[in-house]
């Protein structure tokens, strides 16, 4: 199908979460910024029987005829390290890792077949959280575990918000006036999942989450990385497989130390008084500057922290907290800076200053879409 005219590709993308399905409509193509045309999300079912409904009804409200589907997936395994054509072998793949990410890859799996039997005309492509992570070097994605544990089940770190972590580093050195190939980055994405990645030269060096995205921060209703002893007593005492998964995917985090996963119910409890409110925020404070500072020492130079998703764009007192865990960084006063903005003005940004912070929109569907329109166009160049 080679391209005619110059115009942008119309990609449809579609990011199924664990409760919603987000679709938009992504202008894109080789040799300009992608831009958003339109965007909608709705309720995700209770049951994948019911997905193609919901990809028809998404598709429909975007009222655009597009030349392509993308997807966001949360995990690809060893197998998927780039953007990759959806078809049957793929679907099965994405659904066969569910066990290492559960609250994900159903849906996206559920996403991809409603798409093909939504839109059947037009190449669909998914796009995957991991491969942004596969630039990992050994000493970064192996565990210290026995060689034949790593060998027979794949152990390893794999990562994950990695086209979040795409986007904030592209923007971030847009508004720092640098190109990407000279920036050390630390990139925070908080949201309901949690991770801190390093970025060095605009690939990946360091990032908290691991062979599942149980690792790592503290998180909405996730636990992040505890003590592995903790869950062999737990299992020594009759707590089944089952219910650890439930316990440290839907139980812990935010929601088990302050009673909600909304950080914006917290910060209103805690102005009230509420004591174990203002502590899940002092702690998730605590474990993400942990990470940060952690991630920062994988960097040849620190050159800016980037806070992206929903709690690093809006929450203004969660950031503020973690920065002044980081003082001994440099890194500059705590400001109420909006989204796409540097703490600093970029010109005060100078190549040997101390590391910027800046506030970035987590915007996956404009990863997806320049991935989308990248692979189909290498596959059906205009001259061909």
């Amino acid at each position: 199908m080679a391209r005619l005219t110059p115009a942008p590709m119309r990609i449809c993308v579609l990011n199924a979460g664990s409760s919603t399905l987000k679709a938009s409509i992504v202008l894109a193509e080789t040799d300009a910024d992608p831009a958003i045309a339109a965007e909608k999300t709705v309720e995700w079912p209770a049951g994948a029987e019911e997905a193609d409904d919901v990809v028809r009804q998404a598709i429909d409200a975007l009222g655009s005829s597009p030349e392509a589907v993308g997807y966001r997936v949360v995990h690809g395994g060893s197998t998927y390290r780039a953007a990759s054509r959806v078809d049957a072998a793929l679907v099965a793949a994405v659904e066969s890792l569910d066990a290492l990410a559960p609250l994900h890859n159903r849906r996206a799996a559920a996403a991809m077949r409603a798409g093909l039997a939504t839109l059947p005309r037009v190449p669909h492509v998914a796009c995957f959280d991991t491969a942004f992570h596969a630039t990992l070097p050994e000493a970064a994605w192996r565990y210290p575990l026995p060689t034949e544990w790593v060998d027979r089940f794949g152990i390893r770190r794999y990562g994950f918000h990695g086209l979040s972590v795409a986007w904030a580093t592209r923007r971030a050195a847009a508004l720092m006036r640098r190109p990407e190939r000279e920036l050390g980055l630390v990139v925070a994405h908080l949201g309901s999942g949690c991770s801190v990645t390093a970025v060095q030269g605009g690939r990946s060096v360091g990032t908290s989450m691991g062979l599942t995205p149980y690792e790592g921060l503290m998180m909405g209703t996730r636990a992040g990385s505890v003590d592995p002893g903790i869950l062999l007593h737990l299992a020594s005492h009759g707590i089944t497989v089952d219910e650890l998964a439930d316990g440290l995917a839907r139980r812990s985090g935010l929601l088990a130390i302050g009673g909600s996963a909304d950080v914006r119910h917290l910060e209103q409890a805690a102005g009230t008084g509420d004591a174990g409110a203002a502590l899940a925020l002092d702690m998730f404070a605590r474990h993400a500057a942990e990470a940060v500072a952690a991630a920062a020492t994988t960097l040849n130079r620190f050159d800016g922290l980037v806070f992206t998703g929903g709690i690093g764009e809006n929450a203004v007192g969660v950031r503020a907290n973690i920065l002044r865990r980081l003082r001994a960084l440099g890194l500059p006063r705590p400001g109420h800076h909006g989204s796409d903005r540097a703490a600093r003005t970029p010109d005060s940004v100078l190549q040997h200053g101390p590391p910027a912070v800046l506030v970035v929109a987590a915007r996956e569907n404009l990863v997806i879409g320049t991935e989308v329109a990248a692979l189909i166009e290498d596959e059906h160049p205009a001259d061909a």
